[in-house]
């Protein structure tokens, strides 16, 4: 090689996976973050079935420890199979709370929602505090018509407390008190109902939930609050007009409104803004 005249550097190519060198910006990583909720919700799954085998009573009955049929205890210290996916007393094998596998179906719906909607980490929290109270609390309503002040009044509580956390890891007063002012008139309002036209209003159960579905639409703005209320009650009549078509109830029968108080919030929730 003459002289003055510097020899090229050898290069050696890449053999590093392809995925190594060019890493997916949001795919991985978004899986991860749903397959860690998945497993979150599964974990809480028994806790949520004791709640939905203890307070599925009607209105007035002592709340249930054990089971229906031969009333064997349940609790959390021996969950299976009675708070498992079956739902089957371990002495006589009747049902125990909700149908099988209906709160795991639930669960994995509130996961959805979760990992869909947008939002700081304070504000996650938050939603998945009321979707956890929420999915008892559907099941309760649909089995009993019944909303217990237990689960309802820890939801409101909840999810007004952890918004504001949010509020001060940065968002600011502003939306919290949105919030907190939506929740309250909403409660108030399905109260109101209640009051003035008994039986034909809201229950006092869909006013205690009513105070924490207002604060999480308000906590996004007056307009998602609007467009829930709207999903909700358009919901309501949809269903209900099927099921007077195919003569599943009567014009005077009663449907549980917590269902569908839950269905429109994940949906105004859900849209884009």
């Amino acid at each position: 090689m003459p002289e003055g005249v510097r020899a090229a550097p050898v290069s050696t190519p890449d053999t590093s996976p392809i995925s190594d060198r060019y890493p997916d910006p949001g795919g991985k990583s978004l899986s991860v973050f749903f397959v860690r909720r998945v497993a979150a919700i599964l974990a809480v799954v028994p806790v949520l079935r004791a709640a939905v085998a203890r307070y599925a009573v009607p209105p007035g009955v002592a709340d249930r420890a054990g089971c229906p049929g031969c009333g064997a205890p349940v609790g959390l210290d021996r969950p299976l199979p009675a708070l498992g996916p079956t739902a089957r007393c371990p002495r006589c094998r009747g049902r125990i709370g909700a149908a099988p596998f209906a709160v795991e179906a639930l669960s994995l719906l509130a996961v959805a929602v979760l990992v869909l909607v947008d939002g700081a980490v304070a504000e996650r929290v938050a939603l998945a505090w009321w979707l956890g109270c929420a999915v008892p609390l559907v099941l309760v309503d649909i089995a009993v018509h019944r909303l217990p002040d237990r689960l309802t009044w820890p939801a409101a509580a909840g999810t007004w407390a952890l918004l504001g956390v949010a509020a001060l890891a940065g968002a600011g007063a502003g939306p919290w008190l949105r919030a907190v002012t939506a929740g309250a008139a909403l409660g108030l309002a399905f109260a109101a109902t209640t009051l003035l036209l008994g039986r034909r209003g809201f229950g006092l159960g869909d006013a205690k939930l009513a105070l924490g579905v207002g604060a999480l639409l308000g906590w996004q703005g007056w307009g998602v609050l609007v467009t829930g209320l709207v999903l909700t009650f358009l919901l309501s009549a949809l269903v209900s007009v099927a099921l007077l078509a195919t003569r599943r109830v009567g014009w005077s029968s009663h449907l549980p409104f917590g269902p569908f108080l839950v269905a429109g919030t994940c949906a105004a929730l859900l849209l884009p803004a």
